[in-house]
């Protein structure tokens, strides 16, 4: 790395394994919520080789786009900004498109990762039965996934999966999605095993180069730190932590063979002065500053060590360990003394004690941060030795800097008092949020006069303790363990009298009962028992039964227990000890094999301890000279079993050790029950546990009886229950309208009308707080509804349900809905209005971001074909609190009509008939049905000859509106009309009316006669024009565009053939014409035709093709679905029979025929359905027979 480069901050658990993604990415943007949401879901078991343990991880994955310089380079061994999994996404379903332009895409990915050595990658294929339905020249589903198997994956046809519409929610698709789940989770687990494998090979065979002039221990540092991040990241700290220990006893044993003469040149950079000396730094998780120094190689010992063992602190405390960081803080600061030592470093006199002091109170700080009084007090033993070794420092200081002498410091001590406060620098912001004064307060402060000082060191001194108390209370400690350890062996034997129990029963409650003030004893000192003396261990009920519960639900668990006092025994309380676990639910079931179907746990009479037979074997010792026997005997395997003591794990004058050290090393937790009596026999005590998410056990008893602590450290069998998590859940449905009038149920949205959608939130384990909202994405296409008075109801299995407020509020971007305040496990529902427009002239959007920075998806109209509506996809983006990742809902809106338009007519007048049919199931009332012309020609009239303006229109009914069509003078050579009407609910008032408007366009077009003749004739030649008209401008995707003189241009293909046999092509039937990009763009062809029979014919048909040259690439056909665009075809001429023809728009389902192929051609692809409308389609021509010029001879006689 070059100096002026700036470093990367390396931040190690919020860093995920790399996945570059490549080919389309809008499609995967759209899956990218679902995809990183849905990934680290289940564990995969990661084996590594060696023979270490395999381990149960969550893979997560950073996905970013595919770059050439993400690439590693040769030479690059960092794994954190390594790419492990490269995945090309296509939704290609057209053999002609990826054969042009995907399979070229794909070539030059597969080409650069080859050229940087990578090998792992995937190709996923998404296919889209909608896009597929609307595709005229596509193979069978699998062609597309075959052809990219034999093009790329030769003998991998694993590395080419398929995904079936992955955001349905149908069961073929949730199939497809898990499949595609799992093989991403072990792809990506192979590489990244292969790869850290591959590192770490390269990591060992750097460390054997140890002996090798030049080798440099921070840069094997740095790499050997590389592995512990990777472990880091995945949550692995054990692993990490190995890498830390074993880089410590690495430098450990060269500063050894140093002192013994045998040094490494790079220990010379750790030789230098010690010019700073301002203590550990913990408050870190990572320390940049002391590490930049040790990637440089400038680092001093001290920084090395105070680096290193931050890094292992961190790292201890994820892993629940505090108590050892308080043992290895201790070891590191007297061996850092002792390396200064070895290695002849300069230090200033006091600087090391400076060091050492504030290293101590960093570290008691630290072990505060994260254990509560109760621990602290309760390991007080692990944190004594920190406490002597500062007060110890802190004494030679004050020696040092003259603060204990009688007469004060004098010039020289005050000279020294200045040097060392000088090396301690300016505070570090990380070691000032405390409560309390923070350690370089302390010493600063201590140092600056005697009366501070003298503060300060009592204050430490206080810290330790009395050590004379202590002595004289472990002595009457022990004379009064033993004689109550006896006083309840008595009170317990039933071969004595009951007279003889009570009084040594009554020993017991008599010396829990005093105060342990007065004796020279520590306060609230206690004796421990074992509790098997007093009671004796029955049976463990769950209830429910099944001891699986989800989380913030109630489980009981009752205790049943025999006492054997001759008296009742009044407890201050009586505590469990409760384990957590991280292991799935439902993985451990023969792990409480113990556990009976009703949920109760028997417990055995007699401890398993006890009850363990004799495990011998065979000891035989031979002599080293000849081999011959010359002892023999029997050892027990098990006699650490045997031979112990029942009490032998218990203390005798720290409260409940065994449980306590338990709770903090292992992380475990409290059942707790307050003032029980024990009576005489069977009893039953009641503990509500705690729930959270994991696999939770049961591991010991202590109960408080005064001054008394009865213990039983372990509980056989173990009793475990499970507890489990549900993870909160939004979906959004139509709600079920009735009718009452015509008694209908619609189960669909209609668009154009108010309609409601009902909000579903099951909550899970997450608690819905007050301030959190639901952030909805406006559309213009599809408006939210709100009023101030909503409601919405939470549901809950056993406290039934209660109504809440509901707060609306909606700006430009975002609708906010503020959500009530809802327990765990609630269902909480409400209801929204929103309308969906229905587009009249819909035209391309450009491409739009939503607020939350997705690309906004476009209004989707696709045909249910069996019913004839249309339908409209909505898409609305839901940002929820409980979540980072915004949740995509998809609405699916019908239009409730169908209309087309048809020119009439009769003689020499026409007329426009609309036709309007009701596809839907409601029965809707109709008003204002108007025609007007959009250009307003003024020699134009439309004449309404319908007779009223409101109609009932039933559902599969149709309503017909007729107008005609008058013009003075030439007639218009194109007409854009719109016809609007209004529509409700046959039962809805009139202000719930909602308009409805359809365009259409009616332009001129004709075949012409010969010249010299008025009509067409059989074998008469008739000049025929195709006039091809481009509507609107195509987007970038659509066709391939060429530039000519500046002239932006596209080719189209025509072709003009005639299936009935009505017409005689002559010449030239088919062409390629350059069409302009740009709106209205007209191009003629001339061609002539013969008619081959009299009366009204059909025109010819016309085909138009998108043209695609050998060097052009096939583009994919636009998809209805997205594209609602229409190309025009027509026909036009100038004489008296000319004959007007009608052009509508898409949403005229039954106006027009889309160009359908005769078959597969070369150099031509079909335009998808809607892009063309034929105006001549059904149209006829009236053809006048031959003239008759023959003669006939008539003989009279």
């Amino acid at each position: 790395m070059e100096p002026h480069e700036e470093k990367p901050i390396i931040y190690t658990m919020e860093n995920k394994p790399i996945v570059t993604c490549a080919g389309d990415q809008n499609l995967f943007t759209a899956l990218y919520g679902s995809l990183t949401q849905q990934l680290p879901r289940e564990p995969m078991e990661w084996r590594r080789s060696y023979g270490r343990a395999p381990k149960m991880i969550y893979l997560e994955a950073n996905f970013v786009q595919f770059k050439e310089e993400l690439l590693p380079k040769e030479g690059n061994k960092a794994l954190l900004t390594f790419p492990f999994l490269h995945i090309y996404w296509t939704d290609c379903c057209d053999t002609e498109v990826y054969k042009a332009s995907v399979k070229e895409d794909m070539q030059r990915w597969q080409a650069a990762l080859r050229l940087h050595g990578s090998v792992d990658w995937l190709i996923a294929v998404v296919e889209s039965d909608n896009k597929k339905k609307n595709k005229t020249n596509i193979l069978p589903r699998t062609s597309i996934v075959d052809k990219i198997r034999n093009d790329f994956c030769n003998k991998q046809s694993d590395r080419c999966v398929s995904l079936c519409d992955p955001l349905k929610e149908s069961s073929r698709s949730q199939e497809s999605w898990s499949s595609f789940l799992m093989k991403l989770r072990t792809l990506l687990l192979m590489s990244f095993t292969r790869n850290l494998g591959r590192f770490e090979d390269d990591m060992r065979t750097l460390r054997e180069k140890r002996t090798e002039p030049g080798w440099s221990f921070c840069d094997y540092f740095m790499v050997q730190e590389e592995l512990a991040f990777v472990f880091e990241m995945l949550q692995q700290f054990e692993e990490a932590l190995v890498q830390y220990d074993e880089l410590d006893a690495l430098f450990t044993q060269y500063v050894l063979n140093f002192g013994a003469g045998d040094g490494a040149n790079w220990l010379g950079s750790f030789c230098q002065p010690v010019r700073s000396w301002n203590g550990l730094l913990l408050r870190r998780p990572i320390d940049m500053e002391k590490r930049d120094l040790i990637q440089r190689g400038e680092a001093s010992l001290l920084d090395l060590r105070s680096y290193l063992f931050s890094r292992q602190c961190t790292l201890l405390i994820f892993l629940q360990r505090p108590w050892e960081v308080t043992a290895r803080a201790l070891e590191l600061l007297h061996n850092c003394v002792q390396e200064l030592r070895l290695l002849e470093v300069s230090v200033v006199s006091g600087a090391l004690d400076c060091w050492v002091f504030l290293s101590c109170l960093e570290v008691l700080h630290r072990i505060e941060g994260c254990c509560d009084r109760s621990q602290l007090e309760a390991n007080s033993s692990h944190t004594v030795g920190l406490w002597t070794y500062a007060t110890e420092k802190l004494r030679s200081l004050g020696d040092l800097c003259g603060l204990v002498s009688e007469n004060g410091p004098n010039s020289e001590d005050l000279n020294k008092t200045v040097d060392l406060l000088a090396g301690l620098g300016a505070e570090r912001p990380e070691t000032g949020n405390y409560d309390e004064i923070t350690p370089y307060k302390k010493l600063k402060e201590a140092l600056s006069s005697v009366e501070a000082f003298e503060k300060h060191y009592l204050v430490s001194v206080r810290s330790l303790g009395d050590p004379q108390s202590a002595e004289n209370f472990l002595l009457d400690s022990l004379k009064s363990y033993v004689y109550l350890q006896t006083s309840a062996l008595l009170a317990s034997d039933t071969n004595l009298s009951d007279e003889e129990r009570r009084h040594f029963c009554q020993e017991i409650l008599t010396f829990a009962s005093q105060t342990a003030e007065g004796k020279g004893q520590q306060k609230d000192a206690r004796v421990a028992l074992s509790m098997s003396s007093v009671t004796r261990l029955q049976e463990l009920c769950f209830r429910p039964s099944s001891a699986m519960v989800h989380v913030s639900a109630a489980l009981l668990l009752e205790l049943r227990l025999c006492s054997l006092m001759p008296v009742p025994v009044t407890l201050e309380h009586i505590s469990a000890s409760i384990h957590f676990t991280e292991e799935q639910p439902g993985s451990t079931a023969q792990k409480r094999a113990a556990q009976n179907p009703d949920g109760t746990v028997t417990f055995p009479a007699a401890s398993p301890a006890s009850a363990s037979a004799l495990e011998l074997c065979e000891m035989l010792e031979h002599s080293p000279s000849d081999n011959t026997l010359s002892s023999a005997g029997l050892a027990c395997r098990n006699m650490h079993l045997l031979m112990r003591r029942n009490d032998s794990a218990t203390s005798l004058d720290t409260p409940n050790t065994a449980l306590t050290a338990l709770a903090l090393e292992d992380g475990a937790q409290m059942l707790r029950a307050s003032d029980v009596t024990l009576s005489p026999g069977n009893n039953s005590i009641i503990f509500t546990a705690p729930v959270r998410i994991s696999l939770d056990s049961q591991t010991g008893l202590c109960a408080m009886l005064g001054r008394v602590q009865l213990v039983l450290p372990h509980l056989y069998p173990v009793v475990q229950y499970e507890v489990y998590s549900q993870e909160p859940q939004l979906s959004i449905q139509p709600l079920t309208v009735s009718h009452l009038v015509c008694v209908v149920v619609s189960e669909h949205l209609l668009a154009g009308l108010p309609q409601q959608v009902k909000f579903t939130i099951l909550t899970g384990h997450y608690s819905v707080k007050k301030g959190d909202a639901l952030q909805l994405s406006n559309t213009d296409s599809m408006p939210v509804l709100h009023s101030s008075t909503r409601s919405a109801r939470i549901l809950s299995s056993s406290a039934g349900q209660r109504t809440s407020a509901l707060s609306i509020q909606s700006s430009e971007k975002v609708t906010s809905i503020s959500l009530p305040v809802t327990p765990p496990y609630h269902t909480l529902e409400f209801l929204l209005d929103v309308l969906c427009h229905i587009p009249s002239c819909p035209a391309r959007m450009e491409s739009e971001r939503l607020t939350n920075g997705q690309i906004s998806h476009r209004t989707r109209s696709r045909t249910r074909f069996n019913s004839g509506m249309t339908l409209i996809d909505q898409k609305v983006s839901v940002d929820c609190p409980w979540s980072i990742y915004s949740t995509l809902v998809s609405l699916t809106f019908h239009v409730p009509f169908k209309v087309k338009h048809s020119l009439l007519s009769v003689g020499r007048r026409k007329f426009i008939q609309v036709c309007l049919q009701n596809v839907s199931d409601t029965n809707f009332r109709l008003t204002n049905q108007t025609l007007t012309e959009n250009q307003h020609t003024p020699s134009l009239e439309l004449l309404s000859l319908n007779t009223t303006t409101h109609s009932l229109v039933f559902r599969q009914q149709c309503v017909f509106s007729v107008w005609e069509l008058r013009w003075s003078g030439v007639s218009p050579v194109s007409l854009h009309c719109e016809f609007s009407a209004s529509f409700a609910p046959a039962d809805a008032p009139d202000a719930a009316l909602k308009p409805y408007r359809y365009h259409f366009t009616l332009e001129r077009v004709s075949i012409r006669p010969a010249e010299g003749e008025q009509d067409c004739r059989t074998g008469a030649l008739c000049r025929l024009e195709v006039s091809l008209t481009r509507l609107s401008e195509p987007s970038d995707s659509d066709e391939e565009y060429s530039d000519t003189d500046g002239l932006r241009t596209t080719r189209l293909l025509y072709e003009v053939i005639d299936n009935n046999s009505n017409w005689a092509v002559c010449g030239k039937s088919s062409g390629v014409v350059s069409m302009p990009v740009a709106a209205m763009a007209t191009h003629k062809v001339h061609m002539e035709v013969m008619p081959l029979f009299a009366g009204h014919l059909p025109f010819p048909s016309i085909r138009l093709f998108k043209y695609l040259p050998h060097h052009a690439s096939p583009v994919i056909p636009p998809d209805t679905d997205s594209c609602l665009e229409n190309d025009s075809l027509s026909l036009d001429d100038q004489a008296e029979t000319a004959s007007l023809r009608s052009r509508g728009s898409v949403q005229s389902l039954g106006s027009g025929e889309s160009a359908q192929p005769r078959g597969p051609m070369p150099k031509r692809q079909a335009f998808g359905p809607g892009q063309v409308f034929n105006g001549t389609q059904g149209q006829q021509v009236l053809v006048l027979p031959a003239a008759d010029h023959h003669l006939m001879e008539v003989n009279v006689t």
